[in-house]
């Protein structure tokens, strides 16, 4: 479509060669643009990360002061235990006591009881003088009432051992001294 042949050819690869190099000014920009948006990344990364390091401290601190309150219960635990386990041993031993008085007296009865047959009515013993619970705490000294230079003392008691732990969970105890419990499936 060359109209005239005299006027010289436009050249379109120079056009091209200009346009496809890119300014200066432009390379700039979006170098500063790029570097803009790497760096509002990174200060978002990093408030981010700050906020989560905040929290896993609180976190530890909580968790710190959850094993102090564990410590505490369980000494208060073993206080109530130890009170109620003595108690238990206390009634325990004067029951014993009773039924140990009783005993006794019951064997004084039937030893100083005469028959019917050979003595009278007028004749009839003293009633003896219940002992008191610490003095007929066994047999032994029940027995040796009769002969007061050779009292023996009762025997202390043996205290019973803790009940066992409960078999639906399972003690965990960390190096660390920290005890966890975790239930069996």
């Amino acid at each position: 479509m060359i109209r005239d042949p005299d006027i010289p050819a436009i050249e379109l690869g120079a056009q091209e060669a200009a346009v496809g190099k890119p300014s200066r000014k432009g390379t700039i920009g979006v170098v500063v643009a790029g570097a803009a948006l790497v760096t509002l990344v990174n200060l978002t990364a990093a408030v981010y990360l700050y906020r989560g390091i905040n929290d896993l401290r609180s976190v530890e601190a909580r968790l710190e002061q959850l094993g102090q309150f564990e410590q505490r219960i369980s000494a208060r635990l073993d206080t109530v235990n130890n009170g109620f386990q003595s108690r238990f041993e206390k009634l325990d031993d004067q029951l014993q006591a009773k039924f140990n008085e009783v005993n006794g007296g019951i064997a004084r009865l039937g030893q100083s009881r005469p028959s019917i047959a050979d003595e009278p009515m007028a004749s009839a013993p003293e009633p003896a003088v219940a002992p008191t619970s610490s003095e007929a705490e066994t047999p032994a000294v029940a027995e040796n009432m009769a002969d007061p230079g050779s009292v023996e003392m009762p025997q202390p008691r043996k205290r019973a051992a803790p009940p066992a732990p409960n078999p639906a969970y399972q003690r965990i105890q960390q190096a660390d001294g920290k005890v966890y419990y975790r239930k069996i499936n």
